[in-house]
Parts: C-alpha cells; sequence; structure tokens
C-alpha cells in the first residue's frame, strides 16, 4: 500500500501523468473539431493529433527532473536524452509509419477497387505519428505543467522529500 501512496504522490510521475493527460485532454478541442464529431475514448486513448502526448510526458519528466535535481544533475541529464529520443521518434519514424500507412491504404482500395465493410476494418491505422507543430505543442504542455503542480503545496512537500 506504501508503494501505491508514494507512486501517486511523486511529483515527477504525476508530472508526466498529468502532461500526457493534459495533452490527450486537448485532443478533444482539436481533433474533435477537425473531424467534427467526438469520439471521446479514441480522442483520450488515441495516438497522433495535436498535442503529442509522448512528446508532453517525456518533456514533464525532463523538467519536474531539472526542477527537483537541478539541470546539472544526472537524473536531469537521464530524462533530457530520454525526452530527445522519444520526441524524435514521434517526428520521424512513427510519422514515416502514418504516411507509409496512408499510402497502402490507397493502394488497397485503388487494387481493389472497392471499400467495402470488410476492407474497412483491415485498413491500416495513419494517425500515428506527429507533425512538428503538434511536437512542440505537446513539449509546451509537457514544460508548463510542472511548474504549475510545484505551486500546489501537496507536490512542494513531494519535491522536498525527493531532495532529501
Amino acid at each position: 500500500m506504501l508503494a501505491v501512496k508514494q507512486f501517486f504522490t511523486n511529483y515527477i510521475v504525476m508530472s508526466a501523468l498529468i502532461g500526457w493527460f493534459a495533452a490527450q485532454f486537448l485532443k478533444i478541442f482539436t481533433r474533435g473539431f477537425k473531424q467534427k464529431k467526438f469520439d471521446i475514448a479514441n480522442i483520450l486513448f488515441g495516438t497522433g493529433g495535436m498535442p503529442s502526448s509522448h512528446s508532453a510526458a517525456v518533456m514533464a519528466v525532463a523538467v519536474a527532473s531539472g526542477i527537483v535535481y537541478s539541470p546539472a544533475s544526472f537524473e536531469f541529464a537521464m530524462a533530457g536524452v530520454f525526452a530527445m529520443v522519444v520526441i524524435r521518434d514521434a517526428m520521424g519514424v512513427r510519422r514515416e509509419v502514418s504516411k507509409q500507412a496512408a499510402i497502402i491504404n490507397k493502394l488497397v482500395i485503388d487494387v481493389i477497387n472497392a471499400e467495402s465493410e470488410e476492407n474497412r476494418e483491415k485498413r491500416l491505422k495513419e494517425l500515428v505519428g506527429h507533425t512538428p507543430l503538434q511536437v512542440w505543442a505537446g513539449c509546451a504542455v509537457g514544460v508548463v505543467i510542472p511548474f504549475l503542480l510545484q505551486l500546489i503545496p501537496f507536490f512542494k512537500e513531494s519535491i522536498a522529500l525527493l531532495r532529501g
């Protein structure tokens, strides 16, 4: 039971989770208005879109680590490198996967010359990666969240405990 309490009172973990959730929540507005339909489950738990929740979460970990341990610390360095890898993946590899899925889906429709219900179910997911703007928006969310959380007295105590 103590481990669960420690998990949910850990400032760095909560920064990441709240950063991720905040980015996913913002997708209700950015994706919902663009698609003119509100599939809350897909918006909150789907991948891709504006802003990048992966970028928000890892940036929140990096910023929170810097706040707790200082920008000169090993913890901040590790969180920063981890953030760079995830952000690069979101903009690079995953973005290319999205482009390839769109092309493959179009080829399948063109070759079969019909988009039956069965074919729609087999389509590859196209919204996987992020544009640079989506990633930078996620990073902005990830920077803001740890600074907002440290204003909450509960998390001030958590930061003090993490610092030792």
